[in-house]
């Protein structure tokens, strides 16, 4: 897998503007100096971590060779009814 991304590895040619609010930017401000680094360099570390979190699981997953096997099994088992589906997909939602 490649390296991690952060912001000591990333050439900077675009920009992100954020709104906040006073209160907000001052505990940015505090953490950025906690950590070492201006807030933009915060920002982007915490941002890219997030990004990385909410897409690993539609990336990457990792199986042993049982679940692997358990895996592929399940993918190859043909089609079976499910009628009860059927109609709670083909009913109206409370949000319709």
């Amino acid at each position: 897998m490649g390296k991690a991304m952060t912001t000591l590895n990333l050439s900077k040619t675009e920009r992100i503007d954020v709104r906040a609010s006073a209160s907000v930017k001052q505990l940015l401000q505090e953490a950025a100096r906690a950590c070492h680094k201006n807030v933009s360099e915060f920002l982007l570390d915490a941002g890219i971590t997030a990004a990385n979190q909410a897409l690993a699981d539609r990336r990457h997953f990792v199986l042993d060779a049982a679940q692997w096997d358990a895996f592929q099994q399940a993918l190859d088992r043909p089609v079976s009814a499910k009628p009860r589906l059927k109609k709670l997909l083909s009913e109206p939602g409370v949000l319709d």
